[in-house]
């Protein structure tokens, strides 16, 4: 709902009185990154999230077992339909292994796109932090050029201090 003053409009009020926040929303990584999702991509996920798990081993055990005892003629001569040495059984699993490991060698990629949609949000957060940040610190008063000088002093103390058989010690939290 819009507040108009005089004939002028002026910001938007929330229902609550309380001016709304337009352009300020957070945006999840997972949102954003199933958007940008595919029917294939969905497909791949859904095989390689079975794939990985002992539901898939259990199945594969249950059907390699049910088809050995057909073939070895458990069940009677009527029954085999791939006998011993199991030539069928052995290129349905040579296929089944080209593709589990194609979705296998597509997983990192897919991880890769949804660590840079992350990695792309965490940028926009901190750039948003750093300029609001900047602005708070200017209504209070404050030097930027100061405070930049004692925040990289701090930034090289804490790498100091991480290198192996550094004698610097630790940034006190009451020095910052």
């Amino acid at each position: 709902m819009t507040v108009r003053s005089e004939g002028q409009a002026s910001r938007p009020r929330s229902a609550s009185g309380g001016t709304d926040r337009i352009g300020l929303r957070a945006r999840h990584e997972r949102l954003v990154f199933a958007r940008v999702r595919t029917s294939q991509d969905r497909f791949a996920d859904a095989i390689t999230a079975f794939a990985g798990t002992m539901g898939f081993v259990y199945v594969h055990a249950v059907w390699f077992a049910v088809w050995i005892a057909l073939n070895l003629r458990l069940f009677g001569a009527a029954a085999v339909f791939d006998p011993y040495p199991f030539g069928l059984l052995t290129m349905i699993v040579s296929l089944e292994a080209i593709f589990l490991s194609t979705f296998v060698m597509v997983s990192p990629n897919r991880q890769a796109a949804r660590d840079n949609v992350r990695a792309d949000l965490d940028f926009e957060t901190n750039l948003r932090a750093e300029i609001w940040t900047a602005h708070i610190g200017e209504a209070l008063g404050l030097n930027p050029q100061e405070i930049e000088l004692h925040v990289q002093e701090i930034i090289k103390q804490s790498r100091s201090a991480l290198e192996p058989g550094s004698s610097v010690p630790s940034v006190a939290p009451d020095s910052l």
